[in-house]
């Protein structure tokens, strides 16, 4: 215990602003057990906050179901929750939630042997307080630059959800149709109630995804997946 406590105390902690190569980062990270969230955003270090329930902690469990739905009807496709992902050597961010396609289904990200993401997943979401929050910022930037293909973003303080699609070298905004849906352009039938996230309505959030993977689109894409495997 003696010699533990000696290592830990021959590596400097993380703090808020640091600016760390990825490797440096990963060795503090590492040093600090019970520190649950980090993030290296553009070279900076940020560690967040105590997260509160309304806020964050709910938020995060409604998006985390409602991928969660989707993965369940989609072989080929995993859901993932705050996991730390190697973007590149200055980008390590641990997004609060992501679907990812399965390297071996045609995937761009991979799990490493080490047992992180390594690469960018197909879509993140992020759960921000509020607009002026870092994630539409410079992490927004690091995602699109290394060609996250989706991006949502839930702005809880303000009660809007953006979501972005990559084309080409820059993101555009998805917009709900006329029922008030969005409908991810990457993951076929992955469909948003906008409305019903907002004022907590699980049951019709689940009910619209589940519509959307009846659909034939949502069907062709599965086999396109499995063809691929």
């Amino acid at each position: 215990m003696a010699a533990a406590n000696q290592r830990r105390s021959d590596v400097l902690l993380l703090e808020n602003g640091d600016r760390l190569t990825r490797s440096e980062f990963e060795r503090r990270y590492a040093a600090m057990p019970e520190l649950k969230k980090a993030e290296l955003i553009e070279g900076v270090v940020y560690v967040p906050a105590a997260l509160r329930y309304r806020q964050h902690g709910k938020p995060h469990s409604n998006i985390m179901t409602w991928l969660g739905v989707y993965e369940a009807a989609t072989p080929g496709v995993e859901a993932a929750d705050n996991t730390t992902v190697r973007l590149d050597l200055d980008n390590e961010p641990q997004p609060d939630a992501l679907l990812r396609i399965d390297e071996a289904c045609g995937g761009q990200s991979c799990i490493s042997e080490d047992d992180y993401v390594e690469g960018a997943p197909e879509l993140i979401v992020e759960i921000a307080a509020s607009s002026a929050s870092y994630d539409l910022y410079d992490k927004k930037r690091a995602y699109r630059r290394n060609g996250v293909q989706e991006y949502l973003v839930w702005l809880v303080a303000e009660q809007t959800i953006r979501w972005f699609h990559l084309q080409g070298s820059e993101y555009v905004s998805l917009e709900p149709n006329q029922d008030g849906v969005i409908e991810s352009q990457q993951f076929p039938g992955l469909n948003l109630s906008v409305e019903a996230l907002l004022v907590g309505d699980l049951a019709r959030v689940l009910a619209v995804v589940q519509a959307g993977v009846a659909t034939e689109k949502h069907q062709v894409f599965v086999a396109q997946l499995a063809e691929r495997s």
